[in-house]
């Protein structure tokens, strides 16, 4: 039996149906039966590329992607998935759109979707912003499926926004579970989502955000770990409480990194930019204060020197358990000594799992394709079981 069916098989325990002509914006929004179905289709298809099957579901149709803010892994892995499930991908540029001679979103919409199944989005820089941009978006392509615009309706795969980055969390955790050998062996374990010191300003919160609410519903010790002033949204570490709390983990925080990688099997350091004053970028973007935007940029710099302190040292890696804790991140890094004179991670540690790092970056495309064959496939486990039965991806 292979591996696939063995995967069929499980699916087919798994309440799924709700998933069918979803849309994926946020980890919490999907039930733990969800989640576990996306992390079963997307080793299944990894299983049938490995074996060189084919995985086309579609024979023709569209993967829209928009991307608002610059991405080399993401928009790859997008790409990758539509690609690896037959679709082909048409990248939305606004600068060669009439989105600049005043093109409404709903308009946008309607007019990309015409031939679209799924539409990939990547929204992340301004607070309040990404995730409204995905849903005003989403709620005219539902509109014009209604009113028979549309013969059907696509799908969202949120792909970064002001809140979450899903397809990264979830890749993150596949990438734990292999390296652990399953998720019943997670419980208990310390991962630290720490902030580091980055010589540059603005980076979401959407990636840390992202690891407390998904990593605290494995029964894992969830420790948040930033200088003062460095907080995430609220309402997110709220997420993360409950789902520690109904798992048998823990989630807290802590005011130093030393503290966060004590014992830790896991560590994330990782720059973000602070939650009060990506507000305030936010409104200075929306009044159109390019000069109010600079000065922000100089505060938060001199801001982020204080803490060059916190950074994924060798001595820092020594603290965790056995000084041998998984190290993640979701690249590209800011690497002392080579992409910078100071910064996130030492050269020698970042060299050192280098090999790991670009394992857990390869989920990515799988777990984004399972989001898509999840939402557009009515039976996916009769699916799975065709393609591992069918033939080969290439004629050699």
């Amino acid at each position: 039996m292979s591996k696939t069916i063995e995967l069929a098989q499980h699916l087919e325990k798994l309440h799924t149906n709700n998933m069918y002509k979803s849309d994926f914006y946020w980890t919490w929004d999907k039930t733990d039966e969800e989640l576990d179905a996306i992390f079963t289709v997307a080793d299944a298809l990894r299983d049938l590329r490995e074996r060189n099957k084919s995985t086309r579901i579609f024979d023709s149709g569209l993967g829209i992607s928009i991307f608002r803010d610059n991405s080399t892994r993401t928009r790859f892995s997008f790409a990758s998935a539509c690609n690896l499930l037959g679709l082909t991908v048409q990248d939305l540029d606004e600068k060669k759109s009439q989105i600049a001679h005043g093109e409404t979103v709903r308009e946008t919409a309607n007019m990309v979707s015409f031939m679209a199944d799924v539409i990939g989005i990547r929204d992340d820089m301004f607070i309040g912003e990404g995730h409204k941009y995905q849903k005003t978006f989403m709620d005219a392509v539902k509109e014009g499926y209604r009113d028979g615009i549309l013969e059907q309706q696509p799908t969202l795969v949120n792909l970064q926004c002001d809140v979450d980055h899903p397809t990264q969390a979830m890749a993150d955790m596949l990438h734990i579970i292999h390296q652990f050998g399953g998720v019943e062996n997670l419980k208990g374990k310390k991962l630290a989502m720490t902030w580091a010191y980055s010589p540059s300003y603005g980076k979401p919160l959407s990636v840390p955000q992202g690891v407390i609410g998904l990593m605290t519903r494995f029964g894992m010790d969830v420790v948040l770990a930033h200088p003062e002033g460095y907080d995430v949204m609220p309402e997110v570490e709220e997420i993360a409480r409950k789902n520690a709390q109904a798992t048998g983990g823990s989630y807290r925080k802590v005011a130093t990194m030393e503290e966060a990688f004590d014992g830790a099997d896991i560590v994330y350091p990782k720059s973000w930019a602070p939650f009060a004053a990506m507000e305030e970028r936010t409104k200075l973007y929306q009044a159109g204060d390019q000069k109010g935007i600079d000065e922000l940029e100089k505060k938060l710099l001199a801001q982020n020197a204080n803490f060059k302190n916190w950074s994924c040292t060798e001595e820092m890696m020594k603290r965790t358990k056995d000084g041998k804790a998984l190290y993640l991140h979701c690249l590209p890094a800011d690497i002392t000594g080579l992409s910078c004179p100071e910064g996130e991670v030492d050269n020698s540690v970042f060299d050192r799992y280098l090999v790991p790092l670009y394992k857990e970056a390869s989920f990515k495309p799988y777990i984004i394709a399972a989001m898509i064959m999840m939402s557009k496939v009515k039976d996916p486990v009769s699916a799975l079981m065709a393609m591992d039965a069918g033939k080969a991806r290439k004629a050699f």
